[in-house]
């Protein structure tokens, strides 16, 4: 039997949804592997997030109080004391800003071989591990030569775990070299127009290349008015300076999960497709048919967006703006 251990995610007060894509993921590989699923929580309100963890699927929570925000240091020396007692054949971390700053560290104080950025994982007689090569224009399968690893899996690739579990919770204490705590969170300052966050989003409308000039983006503004929605965009909109990058959703910019996605304009390259191929239902306007973006829509208009999303404003109950 071989059991896994997972490390979730919070900030700011919040945990982040990659947590309980986190225990999707190790749930499946624990089954494969015949063990039980830990998931470990540090810092901030431990309690509240151990009993947001237990979701079906979880055997065992490790609450960690130590410290309110990410730090370094304390999460290096806590996940490999953890990784010490329980001894787990996989450490599943987050393939995200935090996951990635003490990911290498760790599995280098472990000796612990590193897989970043997973999309799929399969256990058989070796850990086999997918992942995107090349901007995202080819899948590549590592397999795993070694008994012990650790894996970071990429936010939005699983489905977030749900039910109510019945994890064993149980604090664990570690013995934090407080000399070796060389940095702590002082304050967060938003960057970059941090107004919204398209990653809580229910509903995205999202601009691409297609709209031609910055002041056509005032169509689409008023559809995702019209309904209820967020707007967001494709990489040339942020290099025009059109928006500000934090709507930005792709591979060098957001991961977004939202129930609906309607992209506008948008032809579909890998690197955009790799933020927003979560999204529950999809919804592309472009004129060219033969655009990659209806390889993945659900529904698909293939006409003229200064024609199309007047109308759905309109349809909406709104009032198209004068261009």
């Amino acid at each position: 039997m071989s059991d896994i251990l997972a490390v979730a995610e919070h900030r700011r007060g919040d945990l982040r949804d990659v947590s309980f894509e986190l225990v999707t993921a190790g749930r499946e590989l624990a089954d494969a592997a015949d063990g039980d699923l830990h998931v470990a929580v540090i810092g901030g309100d431990v309690d509240g997030f151990a009993d947001e963890l237990n979701r079906e699927g979880v055997d065992a929570i490790h609450t960690v109080a130590e410290g309110e925000e990410f730090n370094h240091d304390v999460y290096t020396q806590t996940v490999e004391a953890l990784y010490d007692e329980l001894a787990p054949e996989v450490l599943l971390l987050p393939n995200t800003v935090n996951g990635l700053d003490y990911a290498p560290a760790v599995s280098n104080g472990l000796s612990l071989p590193l897989v970043t950025d997973a999309i799929d994982v399969e256990y058989g007689d070796t850990l086999s591990v997918t992942r995107e090569m090349y901007g995202s224009k080819v899948e590549t399968v590592v397999e795993v030569d070694a008994d012990r690893v650790a894996l970071t899996i990429r936010p939005g690739e699983w489905p977030p775990a749900e039910g109510t579990g019945d994890a064993e919770i149980s604090q664990f204490d570690v013995d934090i070299d407080e000399s070796s705590v060389r940095s702590t969170v002082t304050g967060f300052q938003e960057v970059g127009g941090g107004d919204v966050d398209i990653t809580d989003a229910d509903v995205l409308v999202s601009v691409g290349r297609g709209i031609e000039e910055e002041e056509n983006i005032a169509l689409v503004e008023a559809l995702a008015d019209t309904l209820g929605a967020t707007l967001s965009s494709s990489r040339p909109i942020v290099d025009n300076g059109w928006l500000p990058k934090n709507r930005q959703v792709g591979q060098s910019g957001k991961v977004v999960t939202p129930d609906i996605y309607i992209a506008i304009g948008i032809s579909g390259a890998v690197q955009h497709v790799a933020g927003m191929k979560g999204a529950d239902t999809i919804v592309a306007i472009n004129t060219d048919a033969s655009a990659p973006i209806y390889d993945l829509a659900d529904y698909g208009v293939a006409d003229d967006l200064f024609d199309v999303v007047p109308a759905l404003i309109e349809e909406f109950g709104g009032e198209p703006p004068a261009l």
